[in-house]
């Protein structure tokens, strides 16, 4: 009955994301919306310090939050870096907005405050004292930026004179100074990231929807971090939850190809988000 009053909402291209969105529909307060940041709410920008949420996704979110269970942002980032970077504290509509950051290892919550963050890998200091030489070695005269994380560091080459020499040069050698310090390294768009074993956006989406008790998942993201979110997603759909997996942007096909609704980017998202959010408005009233 849902669909029959949504027709703006864009269809899903698979039967299990169709039947996700259904399930969403059907049940908006057993429903979870779950999103990436940088890349899906955020554009990918040259310098990641500069990244803002969409201007039309938070008042997107204000709607939507108060239809179903629970929005929850999951990011690599740092926690309170998000919510500045997305403008999501404070605002009217997003009370039980949470921000798992550091790919769900600390967690922010809008009515709780400060974010609760774990102690530090001993690896991840290790590694980015190491750092300086191995840029100079592998990556001399090509303008890299360092994004220290806290609980974890990324190497970005997107303002390399040639990005995608810099990320191949640079591939290899961090991949073995991550291993050497007991980290893993997450390649992506353009960066590379060395952080933890065990920070994984699937782990942190599975416990946060069963936390939740969540019947129906959406999830977006646009980068290669996201696939452990989409697995997560399929193996809840597995369990008989309904599942919407949402891509953003066409910058990384192994998202794409598995995606059931694949969006241009941030602008889209958000509002796709809006269109949810007036479909349960609607079928509230």
């Amino acid at each position: 009955m849902g669909s029959n009053r949504t027709p703006s909402l864009p269809r899903p291209a698979t039967a299990a994301g169709a039947a996700g969105l259904a399930a969403l529909l059907a049940a908006p307060q057993k429903a979870l919306v779950a999103l990436d940041f940088d890349g899906t709410l955020a554009e990918i920008v040259p310098d990641p310090e500069q990244a803002r949420a969409h201007q039309d996704v938070v008042p997107a979110l204000a709607a939507l939050a108060p239809h179903i269970a629970s929005v929850v942002v999951i990011t690599g980032r740092p926690a309170a870096v998000a919510v500045e970077y997305g403008g999501f504290a404070g605002v009217p509509g997003l009370d039980g907005l949470v921000v798992l950051g550091h790919y769900g290892a600390e967690r922010w919550d809008a009515a709780g405050g400060a974010p609760r963050t774990p102690p530090p890998h001993p690896g991840v200091a290790a590694a980015r004292a190491e750092l300086p030489v191995l840029l100079g070695r592998f990556a001399a005269g090509q303008d890299v930026k360092v994004e220290d994380k806290g609980h974890a560091f990324a190497v970005h080459t997107r303002r390399a004179a040639s990005p995608v020499a810099a990320f191949d040069a640079l591939r290899a050698p961090l991949e073995d100074l991550a291993s050497r310090h007991g980290l893993l390294l997450e390649p992506g768009r353009m960066v590379l990231e060395l952080r933890p074993p065990g920070m994984d956006k699937g782990v942190a989406l599975t416990a946060f929807a069963r936390e939740k008790g969540a019947e129906s998942v959406v999830y977006a993201g646009d980068d290669l971090g996201d696939l452990a979110a989409y697995d997560a997603v399929d193996a809840l759909r597995s369990e008989g939850r309904g599942g919407l997996l949402v891509s953003s942007g066409t910058a990384t096909p192994e998202l794409t190809a598995r995606a059931d609704l694949a969006l241009a980017g941030p602008a889209d998202l958000a509002a796709f988000l809006a269109e949810l959010a007036t479909a349960l408005g609607g079928a509230a009233r």
